[in-house]
């Protein structure tokens, strides 16, 4: 397995070992728990969760939702606010489907630090529910020849396309983005594991095939090819070849 001190180098380090995947989505998205920024990126081991990463739909302007309010501050706000939700959710990989998680409800979004405290100290609780209560809605996806399976978390309630035993092409709609599981608010969830049982799976590293980054402070998305974003960076599929691709 890649060493973390070779995650934590740069966006433009590659690993060998690395499963390659492609952005589960179209448009502008904020990057979070990048395995850039620290290893295991989520804090934890569990779950297969070693080298998960993040994304956060935001607007051009990078706002994840249109408006701040009382609320925003104080308590919680309703999911559909936000940019991500409801945002069309591909497959990041071709391959087989070999779990669908459906039925977790779309719960209230979390920006205020008041309303953070007693939703973590909740998680225990929701660890020992399931991984439903984790990862909310999901799709695991095999790809051929075995050896690594690709899981897609947070899925909002009801808008799963797949089921298990499907064969399904990468690019192709799995669902839609959603704020189930743990989650504080609408985004998408993307990690690899050696099994398709998160409760025994090896988190496995990932790269993305291809890419455009707007760095966190930059001015212009960078065209990036099998590497990871950023912490807080802005990824969209990659429209272009050469290193800067549009200001």
């Amino acid at each position: 397995m890649t060493p973390a001190s070779e995650w934590n180098a740069g966006p433009d380090r590659t690993a060998s070992a690395a499963v390659p995947v492609s952005l589960p989505f179209t448009g502008k998205w904020k990057v979070e728990n990048s395995p850039l920024r620290r290893v295991p990126s989520h804090g934890t081991h569990l779950l297969g969760s070693t080298y998960a990463i993040d994304f956060v739909g935001v607007d051009d302007a990078g706002r994840t939702a249109p408006a701040v309010t009382w609320r925003t501050a104080l308590a919680t706000e309703p999911p559909e606010l936000f940019f991500a939700f409801g945002r069309p959710v591909l497959a990041p990989v071709s391959g087989g489907v070999v779990a669908v998680h459906d039925g977790e409800s779309d719960h209230e979004a979390r920006r205020s630090r008041l309303a953070l405290i007693p939703y973590l100290l909740g998680q225990p609780a929701r660890l020992r529910s399931g991984i439903g209560a984790i990862g909310g809605n999901y799709v695991l996806i095999a790809r051929p020849g075995g050896g690594a399976v690709v899981g897609v978390m947070h899925l909002r309630s009801g808008s799963l396309r797949v089921r298990p035993g499907q064969q399904i092409r990468e690019g192709e709609q799995i669902g839609e983005c959603g704020n189930s599981g743990n989650s504080t608010q609408p985004h998408v969830h993307v990690q690899a594991m050696d099994r398709a049982d998160p409760w025994t799976a090896r988190g496995l590293p990932l790269v993305f095939r291809s890419f455009s980054e707007k760095p966190a402070g930059g001015t212009a998305f960078l065209a990036r090819r099998t590497t990871l974003p950023r912490e807080a960076s802005i990824v969209e599929a990659s429209r272009g070849s050469g290193d800067e691709v549009r200001s």
